[in-house]
Parts: C-alpha cells; sequence; structure tokens
C-alpha cells in the first residue's frame, strides 16, 4: 500500500507509487505542498483510493491538480473525479496528447496568482519528445522535477528489473549517475531555448531535489544537475 510521508515539516507530502512504462516497472513519485492558507496542489498525480484520500484530506484541502510533464498525465482523471472542485493545470502540449483531460489552465513560466508567493516555475521547451514545467518551493528551497533527472542505481529502495538494469546501465549509462530521462537524451533539441530554461532553475540554488523516478537529491544539488545536463550547459 502506498504511504504518504511528511518530507518538509507541514509543507511537504511524498507518496511513491507503482507504474508501468515501456515494458519496465518503475516507481513514480505525488508530492502534495500545502500553500499558507492549507491549501493543496497536487503534483504528478497518482492513482488514489478512498484510504489515500482519508490521508490527503487529512492535511489540506486539495485545490490544484497539476500534470507538469508531457508523460505524468495518467492519472489526472483520478484525482479529478476524487476532487470534482479543484482546477487543473496541465504542461503544454498535454491539452493535444490527452485530449480527453478537462483542465483549466496552461501551464507557463509564470506562476498562478494563489501561490506566486510560495512557489516559482519555468517551462522547460525547444527540446524534439519532452517538455516539463520545474516547480521550486522558496520557503524549503526544494526543486521538483519530474524528468529532467532520475536517479536509479545501487541505493534504489526498488527492486530494479533485469530490463530496467539493461536499459540504465548499457544503453542510457544512467546507473548510479544521475542525468534527464532517456526522452530528453534522445533530442535536447534548441538548446539555446533548453539552456535559458536549465539556468533559471540553476539560478534558484536548490537544496534539495524531488524526483519523479529514483532516489531525490540532497545535498550538492547544482553540482548534480551541471553534470546531468553538461550536453546543453557547455554549448
Amino acid at each position: 500500500m502506498e504511504q504518504l510521508t511528511e518530507y518538509i515539516k507541514d509543507q511537504i507530502w511524498l507518496l511513491e507509487y507503482p507504474v508501468r512504462f515501456g515494458g519496465m516497472d518503475l516507481f513514480g513519485r505525488t508530492t502534495f505542498i500545502k500553500l499558507e492558507n492549507g491549501d493543496l496542489i497536487v503534483h504528478d498525480p497518482c492513482k488514489i483510493n478512498d484510504l489515500v484520500k482519508s490521508k490527503i484530506d487529512e492535511i489540506g484541502v486539495v485545490k490544484y491538480i497539476i500534470a507538469p510533464g508531457s508523460y505524468h498525465h495518467l492519472f489526472v482523471t483520478d484525482f479529478q473525479q476524487h476532487y470534482p472542485k479543484a482546477e487543473t493545470f496541465l504542461c503544454p502540449g498535454l491539452e493535444k496528447k490527452r485530449p480527453d483531460i478537462k483542465f483549466d489552465w496552461i501551464l507557463g513560466n509564470r506562476s498562478d496568482h494563489r501561490w506566486k508567493d510560495t512557489i516559482e516555475q519555468v517551462f522547460v521547451s525547444g527540446t524534439k519528445h519532452i517538455w516539463e514545467v520545474a516547480f521550486f518551493h522558496n520557503p524549503s528551497k526544494t526543486l521538483i522535477l519530474v524528468d529532467l533527472l532520475e536517479n536509479i542505481g545501487d541505493n534504489y529502495r526498488h527492486k530494479a528489473s533485469l530490463l530496467l538494469q539493461f536499459w540504465w546501465k548499457v544503453i542510457f549509462r544512467m546507473w548510479n549517475n544521475p542525468k534527464a530521462a532517456p526522452e530528453y537524451q534522445m533530442g535536447w533539441g534548441n538548446k539555446r531555448m533548453v539552456r535559458i530554461a536549465l539556468e533559471k532553475i540553476l539560478s534558484w540554488d536548490a537544496e534539495r531535489v524531488i524526483i519523479a523516478h529514483g532516489e531525490n537529491i540532497e545535498g550538492k544539488v547544482n553540482n548534480t544537475l551541471c553534470t546531468a545536463w553538461k550536453k546543453v550547459l557547455n554549448t
């Protein structure tokens, strides 16, 4: 059973959940951010059942559902069914990829006025196969990403399948080597445009990074990011 755990006291909670992608068993990570007024932002929604919903409702009122990336939209409708009054925000491009998802807003470089004093954001575009919107929680200096960084290796808390190990070790050389998701590596596209967004993320000088796939980064954040993104930053 998925567990909702407090990550930053009374501000951020995390929930890991299983997901199958490309024939591989992975784990995703949903982030819950509580604003000062008690409203909750659900970042990268997971599957939800009555037990999980009861735990979420204990920490705040779900007001905003965010699909932050091109591949992080699978369970938006699950949350919408349980929280029909919540507003839904989509990463640009998802309105075409998932026309079945009803939404209120498209994410961009400017934070919504309801959370602009707490959260900054930047739209990372220009790449060929994948986009996402990066978020930065100012009070805790926490960066929240989905696919711009993945960190799977010997310290991965879940059992990695042989297929996952093969792709991460042999093909993409990502085992014990945090990098952007393979979809980024297969086509960085307009590197100048991407670099502007990545430099904005680095300017936040985060102290930790919550990611969707793999172990979170807690310490020497910009060093890790610069190494992971060197093919873009050094061009």
